[in-house]
């Protein structure tokens, strides 16, 4: 059955339309059961609203009742399937490219696990689609696929911690230098911290330090404090941030 999905999937790629599964069964023994799958188009049918909607929302959907429908069941006697076509014409126009298309460029599992690890390494999204493109020629995924893949992957990670209780796990997690302080017990107004690493170099390069401060430029409005040490060969290097709520 998942080879017979696969190859009626390719076909329909080649031609600008998807193929999905409409209905299928499988035998168990017991009578009046027997396996098959029938494959139409992802248009076919009609919109169905959630139970819980009593009007229906001012949107489009895809679902035009298109007829195209293959059958599948298994040889008898034999190995195999055998597919029959029964009904093959369509009532909408096909696509001349499926990249883009919310079902053609859904990601598999392997590419959900590459693009993680990927995150991980702090690779950029659109090196991350370049190197599934290498991998497979043929996929229709796009740039904003990416960012949502990588934005759920976060929130896996960070699970129901808010985003500053998550940044301090992540501060202990790497063993980060870091100090904060508190308003009204649950509020952090300053935040610093630096890599442990940065340390050495500090003591090592301490002659000449820029510090920065910029405003307005993060979602939480804060001036973010940047301390910039200079190297013997006037190399840059960043020794500290901190969150401010005043400069005072």
């Amino acid at each position: 059955q998942d080879d017979v999905l696969q190859w009626a999937q390719f076909v329909a790629h080649e031609n600008g339309f998807v193929a999905v599964i409409i209905r299928s069964d499988t035998s168990t023994g017991s009578k009046g059961r027997s396996s098959f799958v029938l494959i139409g188009c992802e248009r076919s049918g009609e919109y169905r609203c959630r139970k819980k909607e009593f009007f229906r929302r001012n949107n489009g959907t895809r679902k035009c009742g298109c007829p195209f429908k293959l059958r599948g069941k298994p040889v008898v006697g034999g190995q195999g399937w055998m597919v029959k076509l029964m009904w093959g014409i369509h009532n909408h126009e096909l696509a001349k490219s499926l990249v883009g298309h919310p079902y053609a460029g859904r990601l598999t599992k392997a590419e959900k696990t590459l693009i993680a690890d990927m995150t991980k390494s702090m690779v950029k999204p659109r090196n991350i689609l370049l190197t599934l493109k290498e991998h497979n020629a043929n996929s229709c995924t796009t740039i904003k696929q990416i960012y949502n893949e990588r934005s759920a992957f976060r929130s896996s990670i960070k699970g129901s911690d808010i985003e500053m209780q998550h940044l301090m796990k992540l501060l202990e997690w790497d063993q980060y230098i870091h100090w904060h302080r508190l308003k009204d017990e649950d509020v952090v107004h300053c935040i610093f911290w630096c890599h442990p690493d940065v340390v050495k170099l500090v003591n090592a390069c301490n002659l000449v330090f820029l510090i920065d401060n910029t405003y307005k430029t993060n979602r939480y409005r804060l001036p973010l404090l940047d301390f910039v040490g200079v190297k013997p060969t006037w190399m840059t290097f960043s020794a500290g941030f901190a969150y401010l709520e005043g400069e005072r």
